[in-house]
Order: structure tokens, then sequence, then C-alpha cells
């Protein structure tokens, strides 16, 4: 039983693989990872140092917001308890 499911599921990505082929979307999946691999040849990656500033940059931001959610919150859940 193991083994027709097998062939099953072969098969199914044959008939994908051949209907992508036909409509060209094989060409189109090459030609994007290939203009993609050409774009980040072109970026400039940041330094290890440059990285851990901005990651600490980005938790203290990320703090800021949780603190600011969460007091918000509680104002609007004591207005909703004073108004009920």
């Amino acid at each position: 039983m193991k083994n027709y499911s097998l062939i099953i599921w072969i098969g199914l990505l044959a008939v994908a693989f051949g209907v992508a082929w036909y409509y060209g979307q094989l060409t189109r999946l090459a030609n994007y990872v290939r203009e993609t691999r050409e774009e980040l040849k072109k970026c400039s990656w940041p330094t290890w140092a440059e990285l851990k500033g901005s990651t600490i940059v980005i938790f203290v931001a990320i703090a800021i917001l949780g603190v600011f959610t969460m007091v918000v919150d509680n104002v609007f859940a004591a207005l909703i308890r004073f108004i009920t």
C-alpha cells in the first residue's frame, strides 16, 4: 500500500512539473532567482557591531511599545469597569 502512495505522489509531482514547464513558470522562477542573486550582490551588509547595535535598538523599541500597550489596555479596562 505504501508503494502505491509513493508512486502516486511521484506522478503528481511529475504532472505539476510538466504543467509548470509547459506554461513557462520554471523559466520565470529561474529568472527570478538569477535577478535576486544579482541584486543581493549590490547590497551593503552591516558590520557585526552595526548589527548588534540595531538589534539592541529594536529590543528597546519593542519593550517600550509593549509597556505602552499594556498601560493603555489597563487604562481602557479600568474605564470600562468604571462605566459598567
